[in-house]
């Protein structure tokens, strides 16, 4: 493989790894502020006032980041990505300018007046802001997810005499049923990250009795939203997503689960290393015929396997894809069992003392990051070794005149200057979550008004 184009995928893959960071806490968040405020409303609380306003200042920190740090991949598309974009901006500019025109203006506009009318706006208007904030947040998710679905699975395009591709449908793009199903997917992981920060920080404060009132808001919220979505990612948004990638991308199916050859009655490899000379899977733990039955309804389905295709079809790196779908499924199943144990201690009135839970949901905050991160892992290297599927190789759309030093140099340049925003974001994060949603809070606090979700 030409040594340019393995930096280019290395630079983007690291600019787009690091920038995801951001977007997913804050579209995850914008719901959660939603409920505070509509919390607020109803009860009159306005301690539900205060968690909104404190989580909407983390939102607002990773808002700017994820603004930074995604403008600089707008432009690696011209110097990183040159024959691509030319082919393909007459299908992928639109949805993107729409994010950029639409959703990003509703959501940075919105949000400031979030953060500083909330006296000017009253109560219902500052209630509207906050949903409106929530609104741009998943738009933009939504035209970034048509963009990457429409190279997952491209639809609603016709050739040009040029070579390029334009859209001969507007709304058979926004509606390509992968996006869809994509996009549900996607914001479902975003909000169990939301979850599982509130409930971590939320638990961080009852373990220090400080703010305790706001940590049991936190937790409660937190353990409830995350067990409901953590189940949606499973059933049904993730096991609908696989039924369609696996009719769209047998090829992928087949290299995700390690499956080398054709079977019926196909087994779900749980734990095991992939060989991909030999063409097996060492050490493999496995359910027998549960792969045909996911995918197909019945244990006796024929599941095809690599040896059906032909290799140069393959995903390029079968072994980093099969750990990147095994991690974010093993994550998955992980957070449903900590969300149920969190949910049911609360059932029994037992979570805000049971300080061995509060640990776990403390020590679980990084793991939705790297489930998510994960599974974007899965979703592009499955897709090799197509940029757009079966339309263009990723060996075609790299800037063939950007040399590998050149882009060695720039790659170098951004993790020193990303990593000094990592600092940075840390520090914002961790001064905001000591300062507190509120002043004098420490202890157990009578407000007047019981603490309930409903």
């Amino acid at each position: 493989m030409d040594h340019a184009l393995v930096i280019h995928r290395l630079h983007f893959a690291f600019t787009v790894t690091f920038h995801y960071l951001f977007p997913q806490l804050t579209m995850g968040l914008a719901p959660l502020i939603v409920v505070l405020k509509t919390l607020a409303l109803r009860t009159g609380n306005e301690v539900y006032n205060q968690a909104a306003r404190f989580w909407a200042k983390i939102f607002g920190i990773n808002f700017i980041m994820g603004v930074v740090t995604g403008i600089p991949m707008e432009f690696q598309f011209g110097t990183n990505w040159s024959h691509f974009s030319r082919v393909t901006g007459g299908v992928i500019g639109q949805p993107l300018v729409m994010e950029g025109v639409f959703s990003f203006f509703l959501e940075s506009a919105f949000l400031g007046l979030f953060l500083y009318g909330e006296k000017r706006l009253g109560p219902r208007g500052h209630w509207w802001s906050a949903l409106l904030v929530f609104l741009g947040s998943w738009l933009s998710g939504f035209f970034i997810i048509v963009t990457d679905a429409w190279m997952q699975h491209p639809v609603a395009y016709e050739r040009m005499a040029d070579g390029g591709y334009q859209v001969s449908s507007f709304w058979g793009l926004l509606f390509n049923p992968w996006a869809l199903l994509q996009y549900a997917h996607n914001m479902s992981g975003a909000v169990i990250t939301a979850a599982f920060v509130m409930s971590a920080v939320g638990a961080y404060y009852l373990v220090e009795e400080k703010f305790v009132e706001y940590g049991r808001i936190f937790v409660r919220l937190g353990v409830i939203t995350g067990l409901v979505f953590c189940i949606l990612q499973i059933f049904p948004t993730g096991d609908l997503h696989g039924r369609y990638l696996a009719k769209h991308q047998p090829v992928t199916t087949a290299a995700m689960e390690g499956l080398f050859k054709t079977e019926s009655g196909a087994p779900i490899v749980i734990i095991g290393q992939p060989d991909e000379e030999h063409q097996r899977i060492d050490n493999p733990f496995v359910v027998n015929k549960a792969l045909s039955f996911l995918i197909y309804g019945t244990t006796t389905a024929e599941v095809k396997g690599l040896n059906e295709f032909p290799r140069d079809e393959w995903p390029t790196n079968i072994p980093l894809l099969y750990y990147s779908y095994h991690i974010m499924a093993g994550l998955g199943t992980i957070f449903v069992a900590i969300m149920i144990t969190a949910v049911f201690l609360l059932w029994r009135k037992k979570l805000f003392q049971s300080r061995w839970m509060l640990w776990v949901l403390m020590l679980s905050l990084p793991f939705p990051y790297i489930a998510n991160t994960a599974g974007w892992m899965t979703a592009e290297i499955g897709r090799q070794p197509w940029l757009v599927y079966g339309l263009m190789r990723t060996t075609e759309g790299y800037s063939k005149y950007v040399n590998a030093g050149n882009g060695l140099f720039t790659l170098l340049g951004f993790m020193g200057i990303y990593s000094l925003l990592a600092v940075l974001f840390l520090f914002l994060f961790q001064r905001e979550v000591t300062h507190g949603p509120g002043p004098g809070m420490d202890g157990p606090v009578n407000t007047g008004m019981p603490i309930t979700l409903a």
